[in-house]
């Protein structure tokens, strides 16, 4: 996982992640948010070891549930789609409304 930035995965021999130093783990959530098949879940709680079961992980949906929050993936809806955050209309110019599935790109037809 070369994404993590305290480097606290190592490989095993099947090549699947492994954390192996959960101490200088950050919780920034950035492994989850990159994991392609949303197996991994990330504890808020830094300062101490969590048990947790897989399976009831996987049954209240909390695997990979901080890259669907954030939208990644095919399919999901992006986080800045939703932010409603009034500060950035402050800085960014107003968006023109459109009809769905009118761009700005123009197509050069001959």
């Amino acid at each position: 996982m070369k994404v993590c930035p305290t480097n606290v995965f190592d490989r095993t021999e099947s090549g699947a992640p492994v954390i192996k130093r959960q101490k200088d783990c950050q919780t920034c959530f950035i492994c989850e948010a990159y994991c392609p098949v949303d197996a991994l879940y990330v504890s808020p709680f830094t300062d101490e070891a969590v048990q947790v079961d897989e399976e009831e992980l996987a049954a209240k949906g909390v695997l990979g549930s901080r890259r669907e929050t954030i939208g990644w993936g095919p399919g999901r809806q992006k986080l800045a789609a939703l932010d409603q955050t009034p500060f950035i209309d402050r800085i960014l110019p107003p968006r023109p409304v459109r009809a769905a599935g009118i761009s700005d790109v123009k197509v050069q037809t001959n």
